[in-house]
């Protein structure tokens, strides 16, 4: 019986290991199960379809700009336990381009996950193939679906690559992950242009995370360092704390603390400052914070508040720009969600505002602010 509750423990773990980028959703019938009426009995396949469609209505300073329909996210994704030792996992954005012309690992950049997990005993399994990097953050481990905008420190990098990742099971609430990718989706001279830079020869980025859950789960952690190999003599250091705090079953929030030092500038925000975007900036730093309040008003329907501030820098001076803070952003989401049924289907009515400022050494750069009013649903449909 011990034997029998420690599988199950351990086997809801290995599930919160790949969770990355899922949400707790209730389980539902897929739809092949409701067309059918034949209850699926294994669970060596899962076929779901990621959605989040709406209709935006869009304004750049004070001035309307456009209203258009929207397919944000659109994920097709597989995934399932050949055996009790041997899963699998893949999954692909559709509304993204699929060419591997420049892939630095013949993958192209639209397939998020692609490949397999290894249970190696009690408290070790593995990942290798295509898979998320195991950053920290709880906006970054949220379904994309779940996101009505990212914070800068995320949208504006590509977070999947190709490597392998050993997990940890320290107990039942604690767990540790190391993982090793590559550093580049595309080439290096695709993705770095600046005078004197030499590609590395082990172009790798490395990543120790710690997932907690303290204090009966009212307080969970992912938190994660990565020393990345941008080129010969530049490396980039992220550090990303993820809080998570639940203090009753309506209500949830999470803080996020991030901070990326880059030696090649990898967000390119800094490089469009400084150089227009026709090379990479040296020597930038990004600081974000991330807050987002959840609250149940009634069990059909949720309201939030979500804030951001974010910030650009550079770290030393170079070529007679000046070290410094360039540029300072802001975030400030609000909206209603529904959920019709005992499914992870809402539909929703959302604001999210933006507002970038700069300083005045950034003398090509003019303050301005965008908001945004969406109607529409997300859905992770269970295919199969």
């Amino acid at each position: 019986m011990k034997r029998i509750i420690f599988t199950a423990v351990f086997l809801s773990i290995i599930e919160i290991a790949n969770a990355q980028q899922e949400s707790s959703y209730p389980d539902e019938p897929s739809l092949f199960e409701r067309v059918t009426n034949v209850e699926k009995k294994t669970d060596k396949f899962n076929f779901l379809l990621n959605m989040q469609h709406s209709f935006d209505a869009r304004f750049h300073n004070e001035e309307f700009q456009q209203g258009s329909f929207m397919t944000r996210q659109f994920r097709i994704e597989a995934k399932g336990n050949i055996n009790e030792w041997l899963s699998y996992r893949w999954r692909q954005r559709l509304n993204k381009s699929n060419d591997t012309g420049n892939a630095f690992d013949n993958m192209p950049t639209s397939i998020d996950w692609g490949g397999i997990g290894v249970t190696l005993s009690d408290q070790f399994s593995l990942f290798a193939g295509k898979q998320a990097a195991a950053y920290g953050s709880t906006e970054f481990d949220l379904n994309p679906i779940e996101i009505y905008e990212y914070s800068d420190m995320i949208e504006q990098v590509s977070n999947f690559f190709t490597g392998v990742k050993l997990t940890y099971d320290v107990t039942p609430t604690q767990q540790l992950q190391f993982q090793v990718l590559n550093a580049l989706n595309n080439t290096f001279e695709r993705t770095y242009t600046a005078p004197d830079i030499e590609k590395s020869k082990l172009p790798l980025m490395y990543t120790f995370n710690w997932n907690g859950n303290l204090f009966g789960g009212i307080y969970k952690t992912r938190w994660s360092g990565t020393v990345m190999s941008q080129a010969r003599g530049r490396n980039q250091l992220y550090f990303a704390l993820g809080n998570n705090f639940t203090f009753s079953p309506k209500a949830n929030m999470f803080f996020d603390v991030m901070y990326s030092r880059e030696g090649l500038d990898r967000h390119n925000i800094m490089s469009t400052i400084l150089h227009e975007g026709a090379r990479n900036a040296f020597d930038t730093g990004y600081l974000t914070f991330v807050s987002k309040v959840n609250y149940r008003v009634h069990p059909l329907w949720n309201v939030f508040l979500q804030g951001m501030y974010e910030t650009a820098s550079l770290t030393k001076g170079y070529d007679g720009f000046e070290k410094g803070r360039y540029r300072t952003s802001l975030g400030y989401f609000t909206g209603i969600e529904y959920y019709p049924m005992k499914t992870n289907l809402h539909f929703f009515l959302t604001y999210v505002g933006r507002s970038f400022q700069y300083a005045p050494k950034a003398v090509a750069s003019e303050d301005y602010h965008t908001n945004r009013i969406s109607l529409g649903f997300i859905y992770q449909l269970p295919m199969f």
